[in-house]
């Protein structure tokens, strides 16, 4: 049973809408704020004062405020009153496409291989904002449940959420998801050697690999035992999977960290390099992209995804940079001048 229920009154201004899914450490609700519309909301199942709900969000909060398009964007933290006794929560962007599990469940023939690669490059694009932090900013439990989607001028965009919430959540309940959580975790990471920006860089693999295959990495065993057997490359079970393709998961997936891209930087990278590839020169791309940021970012609601498109075409050809450094930061806090 649901600690809140459709209509129970969260603040002044925030009602429970309706429950979207819980895991072992928490319920996500969509809730209706009084002034700013629809927003998703996570409510602690353990945690119970203000404070501790502030030390579960500091990593996150960080994020939120560098205004990543790939990162999912925090507005408040509180607590509530619950049959249980008082419980923190905190609210963030309603992102009304659902989590990767949701997007799988629409293509029951497979996700189309272009669509992976997008989503995967997203994905590794909001981690590689994170790692550059100092220090890096991990985010340790990556799984399809908490990798976001929506839509945007007819184009997906992806948002990671619940930065730093597995660090302190409760490691027996964590691990007791099963599917959810471990079967996305490095094999170093499941062998008590700790995380690392080249165990998020896993994580983005091992779903990259399951969305273009069916399959899990290694198969869904809990011990480590299942990483003796040779793992085939997702070109195998998906005809449309290149060699290029083939080779960048494989790397995310190599048992030893040290041979995998060290950052989810480094990984976004090699996804554009193998983009480009295929599509031509990188300045008359990125001058198309820009442009259509450009065109984007007066039409309302378009501003995350012209934000978006920039970012993509400064680091497709670094001498844009320059040319629109001010006007990125100005979109990246919601300014249209």
């Amino acid at each position: 049973m649901a600690l809140l229920n459709s209509g129970d009154r969260v603040t002044g201004t925030l009602v429970i809408d309706r429950l979207l899914g819980e895991g072992s450490f928490a319920e996500v609700h969509r809730v209706r704020h009084e002034h700013l519309g629809l927003q998703a909301m996570k409510l602690f199942k353990r945690i119970a004062s203000l404070e501790e709900t502030h030390r579960m969000l500091d990593e996150a909060r960080l994020l939120s405020t560098l205004g990543h398009a790939n990162i999912v964007r925090l507005f408040d933290a509180g607590t509530v009153r619950t049959p249980e006794g008082l419980r923190g929560f905190f609210t963030m962007e309603y992102v009304p496409g659902g989590s990767l599990e949701t997007l799988t469940a629409a293509y029951p023939r497979g996700i189309p291989t272009d669509l992976v690669v997008r989503v995967t490059e997203q994905m590794a694009g909001g981690l590689a904002l994170a790692h550059e932090q100092d220090p890096p900013v991990v985010h340790r439990d990556l799984t399809p449940a908490n990798v976001l989607i929506g839509y945007e001028g007819g184009d997906i965009r992806v948002r990671v959420s619940d930065f730093g919430l597995a660090r302190r959540a409760d490691p027996v309940t964590r691990m007791a998801s099963g599917r959810g959580t471990i079967v996305f975790m490095a094999p170093e990471v499941l062998g008590y050697l700790g995380h690392s920006c080249a165990s998020d860089v896993w994580s983005v693999g091992a779903i990259a690999y399951l969305l273009l295959t069916g399959y899990l990495p290694y198969g869904e065993g809990l011990g480590l035992a299942r990483f003796d057997r040779p793992l085939l490359p997702p070109s195998r079970y998906n005809d449309e999977v290149d060699r290029g393709l083939d080779e960048i998961v494989m790397a995310t997936l190599a048992l030893d960290p040290r041979h995998r891209p060290a950052t989810a930087g480094e990984l976004a990278a090699a996804l554009r390099e193998r983009r480009a590839s295929v599509a031509g020169p990188p300045d008359e791309r990125a001058r198309r992209i820009a442009a259509e940021a450009l065109r984007l970012h007066r039409v309302p609601g378009q501003l995350a995804r012209a934000t978006a498109l920039m970012e993509e075409a400064v680091e497709l050809w670094p001498p844009l940079r320059e040319l629109h450094r001010s006007r990125l930061a100005l979109w990246r806090r919601g300014v249209v001048l």
